[in-house]
């Protein structure tokens, strides 16, 4: 996640360089998938969720055991995920035991149609510190979108039963080839229901998200909505408005804003800047970030459900974390083994390879190219002549125990 509010900050009240995160297993925040269950159908669906049961989701016993042992490890964050986590049959259990347990930063990700009467004072009494509610456009695009009517309307709903309850809350939209013009309607939104915070999403190809990958914005509507978002931000933090803005699932934003900052402010900010976002270093999938789906499996982020470093039901979370997993390891290098553009790029301290499982579905090497990347040859440092040749990569790419070495 690419905070852009918190490094545009930096411009005016500057705060000193914290060391650079090292190689090793670093404790996580963790977005733990409790349930695959939905009561939406949307088109970028990463987890493929429907409304039905599962079979070998985790266990009340299970789930409890992993909130012991990551409370144990003393994670910075729990994000509490799905499909759609409250349609979980012990959800209130588990998250009342998580907030007994007092995790540092305890979050909910939902597409907030649940969040009604008793549900939501049930969620504003267990006190998250964020409920973050997805919403993909205006309306009817919305509706369309998430693959049910009135979608959009009970999902406002729940922003307002979160912000009458002192919730902090705020909107996550997927940008897509088809939305992407909406993005201006999105912030004016946030503005005018008092939202705390908007997180843009870059698609990512895992899941339904996959299957729709041709509805990825082109190169130029990314930067667009990149122009856009510095703009606001800006003007937030210049007018000291409370929204904030952040990015995910393209670390080469980062990049972007560092450009923006090299054209529009003097050299000495520029470089505290850049020490800033060298010190954060881009894509932590693997590192500062993991993912437990709702089977137990884990995985270096929510998108990587092709490769499973194991399962929380024969082997703790902590254990599978600090173990010996080769493609962990190498996630972790700094620098990664990189290919391609991404290797020879002048900015990859920045942005870590940008998101690795993007390359890996394309090209079936999970140390390639992004092919999200939006960047010119010469704006990353390469010419034409030097842009490095990638030979596609031919094991079993989706063949979730395949370790890629």
């Amino acid at each position: 996640m690419f905070r852009l509010t918190q490094y545009m900050r930096e411009l005016t009240q500057p705060t000193p360089i914290r060391g650079r995160r090292g190689s090793g297993p670093v404790k996580p925040v963790v977005i733990w998938n409790l349930t695959r269950r939905c009561n939406l159908k949307c088109r970028h669906c990463y987890t493929t969720s429907a409304d039905v049961d599962f079979p070998g989701e985790l266990t009340h016993e299970q789930a409890m055991g992993v909130l012991d042992d990551l409370n144990g490890f003393g994670i910075p964050a729990l994000i509490l995920s799905g499909g759609e986590p409250l349609s979980r049959f012990d959800f209130f259990d588990l998250a009342t035991r998580a907030r007994q347990l007092d995790f540092r930063y305890l979050a909910l990700s939902t597409n907030g149609t649940k969040l009604v009467g008793d549900t939501a004072a049930r969620v504003a009494d267990l006190n998250f510190d964020y409920v973050g509610i997805s919403i993909d456009g205006l309306k009817d695009f919305n509706d369309w979108f998430r693959g049910q009517e009135g979608a959009f309307a009970e999902a406002m709903s729940g922003v307002r039963e979160c912000k009458k309850r002192g919730i902090k809350v705020g909107l996550r939209f997927t940008i897509t080839e088809q939305n992407a013009h909406m993005l201006e309607d999105m912030l004016d939104l946030c503005d005018s229901e008092g939202i705390d915070k908007f997180y843009l999403s870059h698609l990512v190809y895992s899941g339904r998200g996959d299957k729709n990958r041709g509805d990825d914005t082109q190169h130029l509507r990314t930067r667009r909505a990149m122009d856009t978002l510095i703009d606001r931000a800006w003007i937030a933090v210049a007018e000291d408005q409370p929204l904030e803005i952040v990015t995910g699932n393209n670390d080469a934003d980062a990049v972007y804003f560092l450009k923006w900052v090299r054209k529009n402010f003097d050299e000495a900010r520029a470089q505290h800047v850049e020490k800033h976002l060298e010190a954060w270093g881009g894509n932590s999938s693997g590192l500062g970030v993991a993912n437990i789906s709702p089977l137990g499996t884990v995985h270096p982020d929510t998108y990587w459900s092709v490769y499973t470093v194991g399962n929380v039901k024969q082997t703790p979370f902590t254990q599978l974390w600090t173990g010996d997993d080769p493609m962990l390891a190498t996630l972790r290098q700094r620098p990664r083994p990189l290919k391609g553009r991404c290797g020879a790029c002048a900015f990859k301290q920045v942005c870590g390879g940008n998101t690795r499982i993007r390359a890996l579905q394309i090209s079936g090497d999970p140390w390639a190219e992004d092919p999200a990347c939006y960047f010119s040859n010469a704006e990353i440092g390469l010419t034409d002549a030097e842009r490095l040749t990638v030979t596609p990569f031919r094991g079993k790419s989706h063949d979730p125990e395949h370790r890629f070495f």
